[in-house]
């Protein structure tokens, strides 16, 4: 059953990044102005924006790769859990140093913070499964 979840939440995690990359790559203005407290952090970049869209893409690609080759899992996840993560502590960061308010950790929750959970989750639960095999 824990299988199962994780497979789900590979995917789904997955299908979220990949779509906001490809977002981000193919339309980074519309994406600047939709996704809530962007413009609050800097002025529009579109190379910036599209580097990071790229990344967001292969990190999506990862996860839906290691949900169907769940054998290396793991090692596709690891990287892309680490960039996730590594975002998330950021944004905290930025509160912490008073760059913007804690509203922001509110803000980004959705699309910052849950992401790195959800991910550090996988890896977790998937080093487990593997230690138990």
């Amino acid at each position: 059953m824990l299988n199962k979840w994780r497979i789900t939440i590979a995917v789904l995690l997955g299908l979220a990044a990949l779509g906001n990359g490809v977002f981000m790559t193919l339309a980074p203005e519309p994406w600047y102005w939709m996704v809530p407290g962007v413009p609050d952090r800097g002025p529009f970049n579109q190379h910036f924006l599209r580097d990071i869209g790229m990344n967001y893409s292969l990190i999506g690609a990862a996860f839906i790769w290691g949900a169907i080759d769940t054998r290396h899992s793991l090692t596709l996840w690891l990287m892309p859990t680490a960039w996730l993560t590594g975002h998330a502590i950021f944004h905290v960061w930025e509160v912490l140093v008073g760059i913007c308010g804690p509203e922001f950790l509110i803000i980004d929750f959705g699309g910052v913070t849950l992401p790195a959970l959800l991910a550090l989750w996988l890896i977790v639960t998937s080093y487990k499964g593997q230690a138990h095999e």
